[in-house]
């Protein structure tokens, strides 16, 4: 039943095409292409891919972090990409389904309003086997975070014992977005990679065995 469900919550939100048809208040736009939603739910992963919203190569693909973001972001986990990739080692779960655009520097938008609010907790009921939720940028640490985070993505990162190392379940780890744009945050953070990623590593490796 719950594979039978999940299949259906997939489906439909892959037919979504709210922010096109219904951009929310405070959007300046509708979406300025078809909609092609990208989102791996699972019912046996036990690790969820909290992200942003897809980028241009991963809107042309259909495929989650097919980009240099991804490469990195499975550098961080020290996995491969068929284990990235196997919806029964993990799920993804970005809070806009859909690429954004672009803003007038040429940068992403972030992820639209309306996706949230319609989806992602009907997605998040559907999954209640995950047991680690990888937040990735400010956007997806608000909301599964919510007041405990930091006033800042760099301060609950910095937290991360805070969030990982308790009771909670499902646990969440804070991590920023690995795009390559961010190499001289990591650069000024050695903390990270010295210290939050052997454990990230670790407890990759446990879920998955």
């Amino acid at each position: 039943m719950q594979d039978d469900a999940l299949q259906m919550l997939s489906s439909q939100i892959a037919g979504c095409r709210l922010c096109r048809d219904a951009p929310a208040r405070g959007e300046a736009h509708r979406l300025p292409h078809e909609p092609r939603p990208v989102a791996t739910l699972s019912s046996t992963a036990r690790i969820l891919i909290a992200g942003q919203a897809p980028g241009l190569r991963v809107h042309e693909s259909g495929l989650p972090f097919n980009d240099a973001s991804g490469d990195r972001l499975r550098q961080w986990l020290n996995v491969d990409r068929e284990s990235f990739y196997n919806p029964d080692h993990f799920a993804m779960l970005p809070m806009g389904f859909c690429f954004p655009g672009y803003d007038a520097a040429g940068s992403d938008l972030p992820p639209r309003k309306e996706c949230a609010p319609l989806w992602r907790q009907r997605a998040m009921d559907a999954m209640p086997q995950i047991e680690l939720i990888l937040t990735i940028g400010q956007y997806a640490q608000a909301w599964h975070m919510g007041a405990e985070r930091m006033s800042s993505m760099t301060e609950t990162v910095a937290e991360w014992r805070r969030y990982l190392l308790t009771n909670r379940s499902p646990a969440i780890l804070p991590l920023p977005h690995p795009s390559w744009r961010n190499s001289g945050w990591l650069k000024r953070h050695p903390w990270f990679e010295a210290e939050l990623l052997p454990v990230l590593q670790h407890r990759v490796k446990t879920l998955l065995s």
